[in-house]
């Protein structure tokens, strides 16, 4: 089930819900039991590192689009 974050206009606390996606936009109050609260938007990062194998084992560009047809400059 995935978590939103959402702040507490009151008393400024930040606090996280698990909750269905259908109802990431209903109203939540915060821990305080305060209902003016304001859903944040989160920022999803991925970390990792590509391989020297995965790099190479992607298809080399053989032209087409402007920057691999050679129409730039």
């Amino acid at each position: 089930m995935p978590r939103y974050e959402y702040r507490c206009r009151t008393c400024d606390d930040t606090f996280e819900l698990s909750r269905p996606m259908a109802e990431s936009s209903a109203p939540a109050a915060c821990p305080e039991g305060h209902q003016d609260t304001v859903k944040l938007l989160s920022a999803v990062a991925v970390g990792g590192t590509a391989t020297a194998t995965a790099r190479s084992a992607a298809p080399a560009s053989s032209g087409g689009g402007c920057c691999g047809g050679g129409c730039c400059g």
